[in-house]
């Protein structure tokens, strides 16, 4: 499985890093990372673009979900049964919704490797035969500050920056309450803890961990935050909910 993993992933990207790098006019690692990130983006971007469609379906279908949890508050199992109802009526898929996150684990393991050990350990054994194999590595970004050393604290504070406007761009703007539905106060309260979680956690690792990591989250936020607004321009907003009737009877 390892090797099956290095061959597949992290050996292309080390090569394709390494390629970048040559080719540039300037020989640059960190320019390099960030047209890797580029590519790796451009990759997955069919993928990412469906989480968002689906992530908006499943916000849109909010105010109805919390009418079946209401009407079915002391029935789990009939719940259950109307919310697939629910989904299946929309063609809404809730592991959509997840699913490409999981798709992209992978590319950002093998991007983790190239990081850590091809580029702190030069191991250039592993380049192809056509990728020219550079005489020396230049590891600091535009001559600023060296990607396979850590502890890089500006660096860190913009990538949890960067990851918490991405976040928060996902939040649903509106959302309709009905009284009583605590699984889905506590959902949203979850959402909102990660929303704040998260930027901290990347920021974290991007500090313990080689600046190239961090450079990488930085650059895929950014891509993100860019992919979020153009899915937002490129889809009309649904109606804001106002009222919802739950056995015939209104909930503000």
């Amino acid at each position: 499985m390892k090797e099956l993993f290095e061959t597949l992933l992290y050996h292309p990207f080390f090569n394709l890093l390494i390629f970048f790098y040559s080719v540039l006019p300037i020989h640059d690692l960190g320019i390099a990372i960030i047209l890797l990130t580029i590519l790796v983006k451009v990759i997955l971007w069919p993928i990412s673009w469906q989480q968002l469609k689906a992530q908006k379906s499943l916000q849109e279908l909010q105010p109805k979900i919390k009418a079946l949890q209401q009407q079915h508050k002391d029935d789990k199992q009939a719940l259950g049964v109307a919310q697939m109802q629910l989904f299946t009526e929309h063609k809404v898929n809730p592991l959509t919704s997840c699913l490409p996150s999981l798709v992209q684990i992978p590319f950002l393991i093998a991007l983790f490797y190239t990081f850590i050990n091809g580029l702190k350990e030069h191991d250039f054994s592993i380049l192809y035969s056509f990728i020219q194999q550079p005489q020396v590595l230049q590891e600091a970004f535009l001559g600023t500050f060296s990607l396979t050393a850590s502890h890089n604290i500006p660096l860190a504070i913009v990538v949890g920056a960067a990851q918490f406007v991405q976040a928060w761009m996902l939040l649903p703007k509106t959302e309709a309450r009905v009284k009583g539905s605590k699984d889905e106060d506590m959902t949203a309260m979850m959402n909102k803890q990660m929303t704040y979680m998260m930027p901290i956690m990347t920021g974290y690792f991007s500090y313990i961990f080689p600046s190239g990591l961090g450079l990488y989250w930085f650059t895929h936020s950014l891509l993100s935050i860019l992919q979020q607004w153009l899915f937002v321009r490129a889809t009309p907003a649904p109606p804001p909910p106002s009222t919802l009737v739950i056995d015939g009877k209104t909930q503000p």
